[in-house]
């Protein structure tokens, strides 16, 4: 029997929201007023940390994303706080040694990250054991993470059977991770109830309403006893982004399994995110909030498709988007159908980009010929016979046939060195995002400043009044140091 139990729901609106709507540029200082109206709401968590917005806050942001979720941790205590992690990649587009993956995730849980979301962009089981054990090290939760896509080798069968094997992984939960909005309810129906007679562990759903499918999927799976989905708000939600908070419960009216939330600060909620959205409004597109039936057939994530029109731009090819986007699924096709999700969503869209603007394969990416020689792990199904060729060729190697990270030495002694030697305190965290991001974090720890995302408003300051606590924001340098008093 399907759970009759309330549905869970984790709201991504600090995270996945504003990296699927507007490129992941949403400021800590842009969040303070709405984070402690939304840990009394009673989410089963919040999204506050991971996937992009790591390198957004060194890049773009000027801030330390540590700084980030210690404020967020203060300001919401009690709901779980929940962040994306791309196993191996930990937050990067390639694979680190275990001592660097083990030490991001033993400091992200001191500094109050509670939910471990655990992917791997090929789905390789082998690229997620070192977090899930890492995770349970530190006392945390480890979900691992089944990357939904179509194609030839993605079958229900084969979505099962790696659910079962995330749960003989010691995963605590499993999400069904639909990144570009590909799931139809039906198939979610199906997915949720064959999950559901074959693990014990309790199922989430998150996807997009990038083809119009999300809110049906959501209201597929909760009737098949799904424990949880994920939401966003308006105008962070929908479109690119996930299915909208007040949709999701509307569908739910009358049902046993809708939460009872306390709603009554939402209308607050709801105006300061409209102000930010208008603040950020270079990050934002109109194409970006509309359902597009025409990804079915590209399968390009919500996320990836925000960032890559700013990309596009940046390259003056804005006017060849379609052809891009066209030439996607021949890419990924040729690279073993390997599912759209970060880092590989990026990978095959940067292929496509450069064969659309030289010829296909006069410019080969390395992350691309790295993924054709499996050096992020197995694709899913076979890599085209010339392309592997020209892969082999271009750099000499031979596919990979082990774990990637097992020929990648220990770096956590090497990287503290090259922090001290910089002048750099050489703590763990400064020695894992040195890891990923040396470049953004050296201008971080020097204290230059980006220019700035946007100009904080009147509409702004009052949203902060509302909250009933007084935020100073320090800056030092670039960083954000936030002290928040309690209201006397």
């Amino acid at each position: 029997m399907p759970s009759m139990k309330p549905v869970k729901i984790t709201n991504t609106v600090l995270r996945d929201g504003h990296q699927s709507l507007a490129a992941t540029r949403m400021s800590t200082e842009q969040m303070l007023p709405i984070v402690s109206l939304l840990d009394k709401i009673g989410f089963y968590s919040l999204e506050t940390w991971g996937g992009a917005t790591i390198d957004s806050c060194l890049r773009f942001l000027g801030e330390n994303p540590f700084d980030r979720l210690d404020t967020l941790k203060k300001l919401a205590p009690n709901t779980p706080h929940q962040m994306l992690l791309r196993g191996q990649n930990i937050v990067q587009y390639t694979s680190f040694p275990d001592d660097v993956v083990e030490a991001f995730v033993a400091c992200s849980a001191k500094h109050g990250m509670n939910i471990f979301r655990i992917f791997d962009a090929l789905n390789d089981t082998r690229n997620l054991v070192t977090c899930i054990n890492a995770v349970h090290k530190a006392g945390q939760h480890a979900q691992g993470t089944i990357c939904y896509t179509i194609s030839p080798v993605h079958t229900l069968e084969a979505f099962v059977n790696l659910g079962i094997e995330l749960e003989k992984l010691g995963c605590d939960s499993i999400c069904i991770k639909d990144m570009a909005g590909l799931i139809s309810p039906s198939t979610t129906g199906a997915l949720v109830k064959a999950l559901k007679e074959k693990v014990k562990i309790p199922i989430v759903i998150h996807t997009h309403s990038t083809v119009g499918y999300g809110p049906a999927a959501y209201y597929a799976a909760i009737e098949n006893g799904i424990d949880a989905v994920d939401c966003s708000m308006v105008p962070f939600a929908n479109g690119t982004g996930q299915p909208d908070l007040l949709l999701t419960l509307a569908m739910l009216d009358n049902s046993d399994r809708k939460p009872d939330y306390d709603l009554s600060d939402f209308p607050k909620i709801r105006e300061h995110l409209e102000t930010v959205y208008k603040e950020l409004s270079a990050f934002t597109s109109p194409k970006n909030e509309k359902t597009d039936a025409d990804i079915l057939q590209y399968q390009v994530p919500g996320g990836m498709l925000s960032n890559f029109r700013n990309q596009l731009k940046e390259q003056n090819m804005s006017d060849r988007l379609d052809d891009v986007l066209k030439e996607i699924p021949y890419v990924r096709q040729c690279l073993g159908w390997i599912p759209l999700v970060t880092p590989t969503s990026q990978i095959v869209g940067t292929q496509a980009m450069l064969n659309v603007k030289f010829g296909r394969w006069k410019m080969f990416s390395q992350p691309a010929m790295d993924i054709a020689l499996n050096k992020y792990g197995r694709p899913p199904g076979p890599v085209d016979p010339e392309v592997l060729k020209l892969a082999i060729e271009k750099t000499g190697q031979q596919p990979v046939n082990c774990r990637p990270a097992d020929l990648l030495e220990p770096r956590m002694p090497k990287l503290k060195a090259e922090l001290r030697e910089k002048g750099f305190d050489d703590s763990d965290e400064n020695a894992v995002l040195w890891a990923m991001f040396p470049n953004e974090l050296t201008k971080v720890l020097k204290g230059e400043k980006p220019a700035p995302v946007a100009k904080p408003t009147a509409a702004s300051d009052a949203a902060k009044a509302a909250v009933g606590r007084k935020y100073v924001l320090n800056i030092d340098g670039a960083r954000h140091e936030v002290v928040v008093e309690e209201a006397k």
